[in-house]
């Protein structure tokens, strides 16, 4: 693969070094109160249009096929949304005790309070040869629950910022993703045929929307001088990011193998992936309502904006592993 078509087929990391290297070289072009009103074109225009075009993209008709598979849908959902989360905060308390940064291991723990992806689990899925339908339901369920879910849990393990009230937080949220994602499925009914004729670039669009937020995010940060990463704590965290995420695929490849657990290979497939996943799509606009007015919030947003390519990379270099196991299996 030529350097040029690697570049075309990894824009969006592309993408995201330069908004935040242009962050740093001008931050007040994209400071609140700044030319671009993040307060206004961010919160409410950017968040509700990535939410919009998640409800339109949505085929929420393919998903009665997958229903029935109750206790895959449970394991992964209980593991994405209960134990991971958990299961971070309890290596934190260990980490807590080190020198790294304080605000990266509060991003940690967002990590593990986020919904699984809508697209790059599938994806991966889809490349292995595995349970695509039941991928696909977790995935589209899983960003469903996260709207609640996700914001609960942030609040229960991290707290709010104390500038922005509970009740504030939630109707935000509703007014910014829930109403659009309803509306976004709405109008996908009326327009169904057209939208599978044409096929709209969902996800082009939903990643140069995120780039957007991405960039605002860190020029609030460049414009702070009292904000300070030390390389210590970034090498640190993506090593840690790494080591989870082998971790955890480990961890649910071994469970959901037992004798006892009726799940067939292709299952397998699709409970590692979708389970140890994480939704940056859906992550950094959350981030964007939950902890409004924190200035560290792009530090909080760090081990996410790693964990999304970690996790493709990581997931792209075992698919030919994970594909030699399940075909060997199911000979």
């Amino acid at each position: 693969m030529g350097l040029l078509e690697r570049l075309r087929k990894e824009w969006f990391i592309l993408g995201i070094v330069l908004v935040i290297a242009a962050a740093r070289l001008e931050p007040a072009v994209g400071v609140k109160g700044g030319p671009l009103k993040p307060e206004i074109t961010i919160t409410y225009i950017a968040v509700s249009a990535i939410f919009f075009n998640s409800g339109l993209s949505l085929k929420t008709e393919e998903l009665t096929s997958a229903l029935m598979h109750v206790k895959l849908h449970l394991f992964v959902q209980i593991f994405t949304l209960v134990f991971f989360p958990t299961a971070i905060w309890l290596f934190l308390q260990l980490l807590s005790i080190t020198p790294i940064n304080e605000w990266l291991l509060k991003g940690l723990q967002t990590v593990g309070c986020m919904p699984p992806p809508v697209s790059s689990a599938v994806i991966l899925t889809k490349a292995v040869g595995g349970n695509e339908a039941a991928a696909i339901f977790n995935s589209a369920f899983g960003s469903f629950l996260g709207i609640v879910i996700t914001p609960l849990l942030l609040l229960l393990f991290l707290g709010s910022s104390s500038s922005v009230p509970f009740t504030s937080i939630f109707s935000q949220l509703f007014m910014t993703v829930v109403v659009p994602l309803i509306i976004g499925q709405i109008v996908r009914r009326y327009i169904k045929d057209w939208l599978e004729r044409k096929k709209p670039p969902f996800g082009t669009i939903s990643s140069c929307v995120l780039l957007m937020i991405i960039y605002t995010t860190f020029c609030d940060t460049f414009a702070n001088p009292n904000i300070d990463l030390d390389k210590f704590s970034l090498i640190v965290i993506v090593f840690i990011i790494f080591s989870v995420q082998m971790s955890f695929m480990f961890l649910t490849f071994l469970f959901s193998t037992r004798n006892n657990s009726s799940f067939t290979p292709a299952d397998t497939v699709a409970i590692i992936f979708c389970s140890t996943h994480k939704s940056l799509t859906l992550g950094i606009p959350m981030l964007k309502i939950v902890f409004a007015g924190y200035e560290h919030l792009s530090l909080i947003s760090v081990p996410l904006l790693i964990y999304h390519p970690a996790q493709i990379l990581l997931g792209s270099l075992l698919v030919p592993t994970i594909k030699s196991w399940m075909v060997s299996r199911q000979k």
